[in-house]
């Protein structure tokens, strides 16, 4: 499928506006990339449109698309999406659990076909994508490393049970503690004992940016700068900023390349070349060339011998 981008908001702006010229070139440089490898090496995907627009959140007011990568910004774009909608006025006052628990934002599935592809063909789509390894080891730390309902007795039981030999009772029944090991494990098991889960499925089965052409490629490594930069794009409220405050585990050093080293070290190189493998479609559609320190030793080292 092609959905053609509606290019009216993002066209006037940045021919009314060459201050913005720098970041403009950055974004037709991310997009052009992106087309390009879908072009070259990325056949269309065959699946129902409705699972393909699954993860995408609708704005009616400002005609927005926007396809929620979790560990990339979302929490803090779903605050966006209410204020600009009318839903809420400040994002300080808008809870986690209201953001992702709460009825307040209309997902692009819960329209018809006809409606779906209006929209897709003239709202202006977003999609904001993070280094698949800071992504990984973020999702680990925020669903395993803490308190969790869910993600301990679902998959935490199951990853324990299959993975750690020898496992202690509390352990098998509360699904605490899961190790990064043995996340990982789970993880590369074509056999895995459940299914993958949105927090670390690869960005290109979530948001198909292949099938959808999106205006606006945004990076959780500039998150602020480029999300205000189409704040104003849009026409925003001028006093709209994007919020820059974690709202869990706010005491927690931001995962980042440091931290993902000292998880990575955890692992052999072996399972190291293996996760990026894993999402290597992601690091070559989002031009992420470094996966983590080391990597080109980590190549160089398990190369077969000739």
């Amino acid at each position: 499928m092609d959905f053609s981008s509606n290019k009216h908001y993002l066209n006037t702006f940045f021919n009314r506006n060459n201050n913005r010229k720098a970041t403009n070139e950055i974004q037709e440089r991310r997009k052009f990339f992106l087309r390009d490898i879908c072009q070259k090496y990325i056949n269309r995907t065959q699946i129902p449109l409705v699972h393909m627009v699954s993860r995408i959140y609708v704005e009616d007011k400002y005609k927005l698309l926007y396809c929620e990568v979790p560990k990339a910004g979302c929490s803090n774009w779903k605050r966006i999406l209410m204020i600009l909608g009318g839903r809420a006025k400040s994002a300080a006052n808008i809870s986690h659990n209201s953001v992702h628990y709460g009825d307040h934002l209309k997902k692009l599935d819960s329209y018809n076909i006809k409606e779906i592809h209006k929209r897709l063909k003239t709202y202006t789509k977003i999609i904001f994508v993070r280094d698949p390894m800071e992504r990984l080891v973020s999702a680990f730390r925020d669903k395993f490393e803490h308190p969790n309902i869910y993600y301990h007795p679902v998959f935490g039981k199951a990853i324990i049970k299959k993975y750690r030999p020898n496992a202690d009772k509390e352990a098998l029944i509360t699904g605490s503690g899961v190790k990064f090991k043995e996340f990982i494990q789970y993880l590369l098991d074509p056999y895995r004992p459940l299914g993958m889960d949105t927090h670390w499925e690869q960005i290109n089965k979530l948001c198909y940016p292949c099938d959808i052409d999106y205006n606006f490629v945004g990076k959780f490594e500039t998150l602020e700068k480029d999300a205000n930069y189409f704040l104003k794009l849009i026409n925003a409220p001028d006093e709209l900023l994007f919020p820059h405050f974690k709202d869990r585990h706010s005491t927690d050093k931001r995962t980042n390349s440091e931290v993902v080293s000292k998880y990575l070290s955890e692992i052999p190189a072996t399972e190291r070349l293996k996760v990026y493998d894993f999402y290597y479609l992601d690091y070559l559609m989002f031009n992420y060339t470094v996966p983590y320190e080391g990597f080109q030793i980590d190549v160089m080292h398990n190369q077969p011998s000739l």
